[in-house]
């Protein structure tokens, strides 16, 4: 009896358009979340070396798509899921190695030099630097790096946006 009543003629075809908007939504609001855990897990860390920074003034109006945690001889140790992403070498890769595994031919000296004389400082700097992928692909980055003072030794903490 229903099925007498309705007509195509009659019925519309809605575009998808609200699952667009949601799907936005859905994948801002994952990096979101992805980003809160990895603030989490470096407060984590911060907490167990007795960093002397205030670590949520660090994030305040800092994007990134990686981050890095060294040591003073700027050994890694450890990294968030978007190195990963960004790099393309995993955690287990990167670790115990200095963050020069990922530079090449483009990595101007300059720039390299100019790294090394900011970390000699002690002082919050970003720099521009040209890194590489695991498969040999050129990316330009830009590297905002913190030094953390600790209650035992000194930190870095390189907050890695790629650009371009």
């Amino acid at each position: 009896m229903i099925k007498n009543k309705i007509r195509p003629s009659e019925s519309k075809i809605m575009p998808l358009l609200s699952w667009d908007i949601y799907s936005l939504h859905y994948f801002k609001k994952l990096k979101s979340l992805k980003a809160e855990r990895d603030i989490e897990r470096i407060k984590v860390f911060a907490k167990k070396e007795k960093w002397k920074n205030e670590i949520d003034s660090i994030f305040n109006n800092n994007d990134f798509d990686a981050l890095i945690i060294t040591d003073s001889e700027q050994k890694i140790l450890w990294v968030n899921d978007g190195f990963t992403t960004m790099t393309g070498y995993s955690k287990t890769f990167a670790l115990n190695k200095t963050p020069r595994f990922l530079q090449g031919t483009n990595t101007l000296p300059i720039s390299k030099e100019r790294i090394r004389n900011k970390l000699n400082e002690l002082k919050p700097f970003t720099a521009v630097i040209t890194n590489y992928r695991k498969d040999k692909s050129p990316y330009e980055c830009e590297v905002k790096i913190i030094p953390i003072s600790g209650e035992k030794a000194n930190y870095y903490l390189a907050i890695e946006k790629q650009i371009g």
